[in-house]
């Protein structure tokens, strides 16, 4: 028996599913049903990664990162003619391999901290290529920022203040620091109430009622490198119509730049590009994402008779969540006749707390019997001592039973990011797969590293 495809005709829960753009897939590129009947990902049988290396484990398929990566850079290719660059917001998923993944496809990183900055150099990231984000960064982040020849996204005037200073003391023969202004562009979008960031109601950026005063700041200070101007309108969007109105937006304040005497040359649009958790949910393919923003930006800048700009994105979650699946092994199984049926999994909210917290929504399988028919309606909770630590509700799984292992897909994005250790369960691992091998790229955390930070007063001993 040869690997099997998982088509329609094998996985009823999953339709089209050959046929769905990129960053579509409810399933990683690489995913097949193997002679046993197991889900192999990467051409690594899970249901064996877990016997290997326990579970819960995250399951980075390598094919399925890379060839987003390589999405996006060729969508600019296609359909922008000025210079463009492509930025991968780590925060989706910031650690040594991600970023040397996202580097090695040509993509620049978007770090948002101290500690994702240092990752991302310690992976080999060029520093020109590191964009620094976040509404609240200390002396020594920014100091870090420019000691390394990173871009610093400035988001408030107090981080002008202290860039201004830090740029007049700069050791003579270093170069300006590289800055660009984020602005709030009031542009609504449907998502999670959580994850908007383009309102102007937001914790992010300049208001745009402080345009003229912010300008003027950038040409009274001369030491400075004033790049252009940024702006993100939120995450998991399906919607094209908010990154036309955002493209126009961006135009009109380069062009009131330009005419005060500041000639920006970067306009960096953001993310936000949803990707697909469940069958009802359809996002836009990558290449047309990046085909509808780059003719908006072309529109804009002719209207506004402005040249070409270096344009930037920041994609994150439709780069790294489709490419990871997460494996756990099913535990207690609780029937409540005419209400509903419980299995409990050895992970749950602090190794994906998107579900408590927003509320998400994910797609299930048994990998020990991936190509059984589903058939019992079942609830997946995880260990945790809190009613709320649900990660699937009323999902249809083959019959589970203590002992399967159970694969959420679409975990690359925002869980081992946010995963903690409430209750004090360690952290799990992650692999890397690629044509039958798997590298641990991330190791289990151990009950010794729950203490590593602990301190017991002696008078407590």
């Amino acid at each position: 028996m040869t690997p099997a495809t998982l088509t329609t005709e094998s996985l009823p829960t999953f339709p089209d599913l050959d046929q769905a753009p990129t960053n579509q897939q409810l399933l990683p590129l690489t995913a097949q049903a193997n002679p046993q009947g197991h889900l192999e990902v990467g051409g690594c049988d899970v249901v064996e990664l877990v016997a290997q290396f326990g579970s819960p484990l995250y399951v980075l398929d390598e094919v399925t990162f890379s060839q987003a990566c390589r999405d996006y850079v060729q969508g600019w290719h296609d359909h922008y003619p000025g210079e463009s660059l492509v930025l991968y917001a780590s925060k989706a998923w910031n650690c040594l391999a991600t970023c040397a993944l996202a580097s090695r496809a040509g993509l620049g990183i978007d770090v948002a901290s101290g500690g994702e900055l240092y990752t991302a150099l310690m992976a080999g990231a060029n520093p020109k290529t590191i964009y620094f984000h976040g509404n609240n960064k200390s002396p020594q982040e920014l100091a870090q920022a420019l000691e390394m020849g990173c871009t610093v996204v400035a988001d408030n005037w107090l981080e002008l203040t202290r860039l201004a200073e830090l740029a007049v003391n700069q050791p003579p023969g270093q170069p300006k620091p590289r800055v660009m202004l984020r602005l709030t562009p009031g542009i609504e979008c449907h998502t999670h109430d959580y994850i908007r960031t383009g309102q102007l109601d937001s914790k992010f950026g300049f208001d745009p009622q402080e345009l003229e005063p912010l300008f003027q700041f950038g040409l009274n200070h001369p030491e400075i490198d004033w790049l252009g101007i940024h702006a993100h309108i939120g995450s998991q969007i399906f919607e094209l119509q908010p990154h036309q109105d955002l493209a126009s937006t961006l135009a009109t304040w380069f062009a009131k730049a330009a005419r005060l005497g500041l000639n920006f040359r970067e306009l960096n649009v953001g993310g936000g590009l949803g990707m697909r958790y469940v069958e009802a949910d359809n996002p836009p393919s990558i290449g047309e994402w990046a085909q509808w923003v780059a003719t908006s930006i072309l529109q804009a800048c002719k209207a506004e008779n402005i040249p070409l700009p270096k344009l930037i994105c920041e994609p994150g979650r439709s780069i790294a969540g489709p490419s990871t699946v997460t494996a756990y092994t099913i535990g207690t199984r609780k029937d409540i006749p005419g209400i509903r049926t419980y299995i409990a999994v050895d992970g749950g909210m602090s190794d994906n707390p998107r579900p408590i917290t927003y509320q998400a929504r994910y797609t299930a399988t048994l990998a020990n019997r991936i190509l059984e028919t589903p058939d019992t309606t079942v609830t997946v909770a995880g260990k945790h001592c809190e009613s709320g630590d649900i990660l699937l509700k009323d999902v249809e799984l083959p019959n589970p039973q203590p002992g399967d292992t159970l694969v959420v897909f679409g975990t690359g994005a925002y869980n081992y990011s946010m995963a903690s250790n409430y209750n004090r369960l360690p952290r799990p691992a992650a692999v890397l797969v690629k044509e039958g091998n798997a590298s641990l790229i991330l190791k289990r955390e151990t009950y010794g590293d729950l203490l590593r930070q602990d301190v017991l007063p002696v008078g407590l001993a």
